[in-house]
């Protein structure tokens, strides 16, 4: 519902006829919008809305600010208003449908690998044993997917935690 935010002391002097001025606003959604509104004994006009404020406070200190310069142009535009008709775009299809779904892979079956046996082995081999001897054989076997450290005919799920350590073993410590 709209209120009166503000009125002025200053009339607005039009052909010797004086006008009354004050701010009026309403809420509008989230926000509060303000209008101008003219009148004397014979004519009321009103502006199309002149702000958009956050909250009632907000609009009555941009009310309180507006000088007796934008009050006689505001006058001018309430006695002229423009007509804003939006412009008719007569628009073409560019293409006849969408563009193609965008299939991505699937990801593979094997896992990101825990660690790089070529890094840890790099503090030798003891120290690669005791890190892979740590790990369940999912991440082992993940460790020779990853690194392609056995044949693919080598059945992975069918050896033990011990023999994935000594595949791992013996692929990343043989000489190249």
């Amino acid at each position: 519902m709209a209120e009166v935010i503000l009125v002025f002391s200053e009339s607005i002097v039009l052909d010797g006829r004086a006008y009354g001025a004050q701010v009026c606003g309403r809420e509008s959604g989230k926000l509060w919008e303000g209008w101008i509104e003219f009148a004397n004994n014979d004519e009321e006009l009103r502006t199309a809305r002149e702000t958009t404020q956050p909250n009632r406070e907000a609009l009555l200190h941009w009310a309180s600010g507006l000088s007796m310069t934008y009050l006689e142009g505001a006058f001018a535009r309430a006695l002229n208003p423009s007509i804003v008709r939006p412009a008719t775009v007569i628009a073409t299809p560019r293409f006849d449908g969408p563009a193609p779904a965008v299939i991505t892979p699937k990801p593979s079956s094997v896992e990101e690998a825990v660690l790089d046996p070529y890094s840890v082995a790099e503090k030798g081999e003891t120290f690669l044993r005791q890190k892979l001897g740590a790990l369940r054989r999912l991440h082992l076997r993940n460790i020779v997917r990853s690194y392609e450290l056995a044949d693919t005919s080598v059945d992975l799920e069918a050896l033990t935690e011990a023999e994935l350590i000594e595949l791992i073993v013996a692929a990343v410590m043989s000489p190249v």
